[in-house]
């Protein structure tokens, strides 16, 4: 059985996220429900808040910023070098954003030119673990997830008329 503290965060994304998408109401306009707002003690905010920090660690630019700051700070350039596929922009405001939300802390030395380089912050270093357990997993599995698209998609293409996924019109 997994540890208390891992079992209360799957219970608050749980309610999170049934709050979130059927306005507490599980199950039907029932109320009292388990998951009705009365009987949370996540009201809409703090989901809200849960969803914000899941959408910036969760971000596919942030996992691998994490990753790689998780080796010891680095430089913008040597950053952008090794993601492959960020452009400036998309890493500039990556950086921003985790520096933000307390994750990333950017320091400046007093070059000529001034030079800046990137760590994770002790709050930060607490998301290596996760984020590198997804990282690991993803490699892990990414075969199999590349076999099962295809799959999908020639499934898809034989059953439907000139091979295209109806609309959700």
């Amino acid at each position: 059985m997994p540890p208390f503290s891992d079992l209360v965060t799957r219970d608050v994304l749980v309610i999170c996220c049934s709050y979130a998408y059927d306005g507490g109401m599980a199950g039907g306009a029932q109320g009292g429900t388990l998951k009705s707002p009365r009987h949370t003690k996540h009201p809409e905010v703090e989901c809200l808040a849960v969803r914000e920090v899941l959408n910036r660690v969760g971000d596919k630019w942030s996992v691998l910023v994490v990753e790689l700051l998780g080796d010891g700070p680095l430089r913008f350039g040597e950053l952008r070098r090794r993601i492959e596929g960020i452009s400036q922009r998309m890493l500039t405001l990556s950086l921003r954003a985790l520096e933000r939300d307390g994750l990333v802390r950017r320091t400046v030395f007093p070059t000529v030119p001034p030079s800046v380089e990137y760590g994770l912050t002790p709050l930060g270093r607490t998301l290596l673990e996760p984020v590198c357990a997804l990282a690991s997993w993803a490699s892990r599995h990414r075969e199999e997830i590349q076999s099962a698209r295809e799959r999908f998609d020639t499934g898809a293409k034989a059953s439907r008329p000139g091979g295209s996924r109806p609309s959700n019109r």
